[in-house]
């Protein structure tokens, strides 16, 4: 997947002022291909509506996905009649190109999107932006899924769309409720930052970008929506559905691999200055402790059976060393990736070896245990050795943690202090 070297981490939402200059805080995107019929319509609808009920400056851009009809001339008379329309051409078809393009171009803070039929209540619109403009939330999307929403459309397109969320869930673990309504909005720096790592140029495009931004932590804003389905809209069902399984097995496969570098489109926390003012509070040590208790809970009981399976035909310190080396292995991968937040395959070697010199110390108090409790019963039942090796495993971990922390992950450790 094609990435981008990005610099340091974002900085803290703010709200957006009002721009003395005249530029616009909302640039409203509709992508059209072969619209000429409803191009019109949608257009003067949407700028009476913004001109009404929006207390910011706007743009509307019509960007033309290389249409064969009359729309390129339908969108520059617009453009021509009305001050806030402008029209932009691309000579390749894909709602996703054409939303790169002009987002990535566009001079406006806060950067959303309709389809040009309409479908959903403008009325959602503000409610939409406002939390983009306010710097509560860095993206904000229609949900048509919401309780609160007023949903118009036939049964086999409610299916399709509840089934494709569904999926989102389960193999992407997506907790935004609707992934395809075309009703979203982003901040321009998120924006910025994000549309490198999203690689989809078609219908996927918005919700690989939805998928990467939750992962990576940013807050998105769902609004309920009133939706009415259009009969006659040109949208390929099966050839859609393909492309979007398909894009869900690679942005599956890509975050499964750590590719992506979402740790740079971390925020700080809050925008408050007195979060940035707390230099004596360890960032992050919280969430790390959580992960990292998390992950040993796992490792401890993997360990635990891999002692007693081994110990039916090796002696307790072979049968130790071996559970303890093959869990510390695990342990060390899971708490890299789970807990200090290390994505990609940059430093895993070093990494390990790390791990296990902290594997070394565990297994010299776990072993020194053993010996100890031998040396003082001489045939120790299994329970007992069992209950020694517990004891002796949480002061390994509580060792485990600070030699993570302080030793093998210290740039994660100081990047969240940073922040």
């Amino acid at each position: 997947m094609r990435t981008q070297t990005i610099g340091e981490a974002l900085p803290a939402r703010e709200h957006l002022p009002v721009d003395a200059a005249g530029r616009p805080v909302l640039d409203v995107v509709v992508p059209v291909y072969n619209e000429e019929k409803d191009l019109e319509p949608c257009v003067r609808r949407l700028h009476e509506h913004l001109l009404r009920t929006f207390p910011y400056g706007f743009r509307i851009t019509v960007a033309d996905n290389a249409s064969t009809d009359t729309t390129p001339a339908v969108s520059a008379a617009l453009a021509a009649e009305l001050p806030e329309v402008r029209s932009v051409r691309l000579e390749q078809k894909g709602r996703g190109r054409a939303l790169r393009t002009v987002w990535s171009a566009s001079d406006a803070p806060v950067l959303a999107y309709m389809d040009v039929d309409l479908s959903t209540d403008l009325n959602a619109l503000l409610p939409l932006v406002a939390p983009l403009i306010s710097g509560h939330s860095d993206l904000a999307i229609g949900s048509r899924l919401a309780r609160s929403s007023r949903v118009v459309r036939g049964p086999k397109r409610e299916f399709i769309s509840r089934a494709y969320n569904l999926i989102l869930r389960s193999s992407l673990a997506a907790r935004f409720s609707d992934a395809q309504c075309g009703f979203k909005a982003i901040r321009r720096e998120v924006a910025e930052r994000l549309l490198p790592m999203v690689e989809d140029t078609g219908w996927f495009f918005d919700t690989e970008m939805l998928v990467l931004a939750e992962r990576a932590g940013l807050r998105i804003h769902e609004v309920p929506v009133d939706w009415v389905d259009d009969p006659d809209s040109t949208v390929h069902i099966v050839r859609t559905a393909t492309d979007d399984l398909k894009g869900v097995w690679r942005v599956g496969r890509a975050l499964a691999t750590g590719s992506l570098p979402l740790d740079r489109l971390a925020r700080p926390f809050g925008d408050d200055p007195r979060d940035r003012e707390l230099n004596d509070v360890p960032g992050g040590l919280a969430r790390q402790l959580v992960g990292f208790c998390a992950v040993g809970v796992l490792s401890t009981l993997c360990y635990l059976a891999l002692y007693s399976a081994f110990r039916l035909g090796v002696g307790s310190q072979l049968a130790n060393a071996a559970a303890l080396l093959v869990s510390a292995v695990a342990n060390t991968a899971a708490n890299r990736r789970l807990t200090f937040g290390v994505r990609g395959r940059d430093r895993a070697v070093r990494h390990q070896a790390q791990g296990l010199v902290v594997f070394a110390i565990g297994l010299a108090l776990t072993s020194g245990s053993l010996a100890a409790l031998g040396a003082a019963t001489g045939d120790p039942a299994h329970s007992t050795e069992l209950a020694v090796l517990i004891v002796a495993n949480l002061a390994a971990t509580v060792l485990r943690f600070l030699l993570f922390r302080l030793w093998v992950f210290p740039d994660r450790a100081s990047a969240r202090n940073e922040r």
